[in-house]
């Protein structure tokens, strides 16, 4: 089975190099670039923007997203553009009552973007509590995901959020029982938010990786690699 990649928001193919150097499946990934990211302009809907990630990857059997990335590859699946999927820290909706406060936090990050650009976008988002165990990882490791962040557009990015943001993706919760037979989940494990989410979702597997927090791409990369093998070989 070939896995295809799907980075998180603000990162890009390269986000994946840790992981790929230690894949351990026989067929070798595809890392793709989401729209917005590389992979072509962001498109006006969500559903339109999933359509266009499915024929980029067209050929794969399994979808590995993390984040973004991961809410993209359930919708995928729920779609059914895609058979089977690896999920890594996913966020799978968010009710409609809760969809104007996270409109308006979105959006407050699409006007940094716009008015501050690119490097004090990075800065602000690196700083949010989220990604607080990310100061763990060697400082040349991090400088490098910058300077692969700040090649990016900040306004596909601000557009990446009002289309494919929380608040403009379907509530996927139901989806993931609906094809819990297709699904296995991983989250870094002092990641609490994610491991509530992901521990609450029905799934063939569920596994969390030792000393990382929400991004294992970054922050252990060889044990993701392993997890994600496990992974795969259990929805297989």
């Amino acid at each position: 089975m070939r896995c295809a990649l799907l980075h998180g928001f603000a990162g890009d193919p390269s986000a994946w190099d840790d992981v790929v150097a230690a894949w351990q499946l026989p067929a070798p990934p595809l890392a793709a670039a989401l729209p917005g990211h590389g992979g072509g302009p962001v498109l006006d809907s969500w559903d339109e923007n999933l359509v266009a990630v499915a024929a980029s990857i067209a050929g794969t059997d399994v979808v590995v997203g993390y984040s973004l990335g991961a809410r993209v590859a359930l919708g995928l699946v729920a779609r059914g553009l895609a058979s089977h999927a690896v999920l890594i820290g996913v966020n799978p909706g968010i009710a409609d009552t809760e969809r104007a406060a996270r409109r308006e936090f979105d959006a407050a990050w699409a006007r940094l973007l716009r008015t501050g650009g690119i490097s004090a976008f990075h800065e602000a988002w690196i700083g949010q509590p989220l990604f607080a165990t990310q100061q763990r990882v060697p400082a040349e490791k991090r400088a490098t995901r910058r300077e692969h962040r700040l090649q990016l557009d900040p306004e596909e990015l601000a557009r990446s959020l009002e289309t494919m943001g929380v608040a403009a993706m379907p509530d996927y919760w139901s989806a993931v029982s609906a094809h819990r037979d297709r699904i296995a989940l991983i989250a870094g494990a002092d990641d609490a938010k994610y491991v509530a989410i992901s521990s609450a979702l029905p799934c063939v597997s569920f596994e969390t990786i030792e000393g990382s927090g929400h991004d294992p791409t970054l922050e252990e990369p060889e044990a993701l690699a392993s997890a994600i093998a496990r992974a795969v070989t259990k929805l297989s």
